[in-house]
């Protein structure tokens, strides 16, 4: 196997299990690929819920880590674009840039993405002895990965990697959110249900539309206050107050996107009932398998009310990830509050056990 040998990399073998820090062997980028020396990862809800279990199905073992930045090593046959040398912002959805979705701007829904755990061609990259070692999504809590050149992003090089880290989930999931899936006008009302590294770039996201009054719902006290540093209005203590009452005497009515960023069929029922006549609830959130919400079918029609999904803040990678570093550095979007805590990567399991906690809003995973 060429590539690197013995790469120092946290591996998930169970649920509910520490990972464990083994030396992985990592293959050459074949055709469409590139390798990339990570800097720095962020440490995701998503990745939680496959260590808790409350997602399931995860091919065993595995490397998680779904947004991170680095440096290009090496590069595969076929690749236009990339060079070693460029600095990346690393995406965790692969396109094909041809099918159906993917040409009229929706590569996050690409018909033509690999298996869960795998690569394009159905194989890893990654190989622990005879075993393989499998990839979620992009696989950046590894020093070093092979991910699709979709997949790696050029930047430009002054922007940090340590900041640009979150743009490749967090930041564009809850600012895409609002301004990509739900499109909120100006002097719109926003309530985001959920106020952890993705609400807290959907509160933000509702700011930078100009959205008014922007109001931010969550349990946790310390949570709300990070909301208010992002560009809330109000804020809403739901383990307090009645929530969806208070959104309503904010609003005389209802507000007109309602943001759930959490997963919970629970908090949807929530952010459903506080809309006003006309308004969007939009779903980004992971909900644990197999929980079902249950709605108001009438209210459909009656109040011309929408409930639709957001993967990715509609993302295009290529384009929008850019875009988030220009408004980054011009000071319009805040990625340095965001960030709680920074680990090594030794400490890879105490920093999903903070996670876990409420102590931290994101964490970053540093490489060097």
């Amino acid at each position: 196997m060429d590539g690197l040998v013995g790469v120092l990399t946290p591996v998930m073998y169970d649920v509910g299990a520490p990972m464990k820090l083994i030396d992985v062997d990592l293959a050459e980028p074949r055709a469409g690929e590139v390798s990339v020396r990570m800097v720095a990862s962020g440490v995701c809800h998503s990745c939680l819920h496959v260590l808790d279990g409350s997602v399931r199905g995860a091919p065993m073992p595995i490397v998680l880590g779904d947004e991170g930045a680095g440096v290009v090593e090496a590069v595969g046959p076929d690749v236009d674009g990339i060079r070693p040398g460029d600095h990346v912002i690393i995406s965790w959805a692969p396109s094909c840039g041809r099918c159906r979705y993917c040409v009229v701007g929706r590569p996050v829904l690409c018909a033509r993405q690999p298996p869960f755990g795998f690569l394009a061609d159905g194989t890893t990259r990654m190989r622990y002895g005879d075993e393989a070692v499998h990839h979620f999504g992009p696989a950046t809590y590894a020093p070093r990965i092979v991910v699709p050149e979709s997949c790696a992003v050029p930047i430009r090089a002054d922007m940090p990697l340590d900041r640009a880290a979150l743009i490749g989930c967090s930041v564009m999931t809850g600012v895409g959110a609002v301004l990509n899936t739900a499109r909120v006008p100006a002097g719109a009302s926003v309530a985001v249900f959920g106020c952890g590294g993705v609400g807290l770039n959907a509160v933000q996201g509702a700011a930078l539309a100009a959205a008014r009054p922007v109001i931010a719902v969550d349990v946790a006290q310390a949570k709300l206050e990070y909301a208010a540093t992002m560009g809330a209005d109000h804020l809403v203590h739901a383990g307090e107050v009645d929530a969806v009452e208070r959104i309503m005497a904010l609003t005389d009515g209802g507000v007109d996107y309602a943001i759930v960023a959490v997963g919970s069929g629970r908090v949807v029922d929530a952010a459903w009932r506080s809309l006003a006549p006309g308004g969007t609830c939009v779903m980004l959130g992971i909900v644990p398998d197999g929980e079902r919400i249950s709605l108001e079918p009438n209210a459909l029609m009656g109040r011309e009310a929408r409930l639709i999904g957001s993967r990715y803040g509609s993302a295009r990678p290529s384009v929008d990830f850019p875009v988030m570093v220009d408004l980054y550095l011009a000071g319009r979007l805040k990625i340095d509050e965001l960030i709680s805590r920074e680990y090594p990567l030794r400490d890879i399991n105490e920093a999903h056990r903070a996670l876990a906690a409420g102590e931290v809003s994101r964490a970053v995973v540093r490489f060097d």
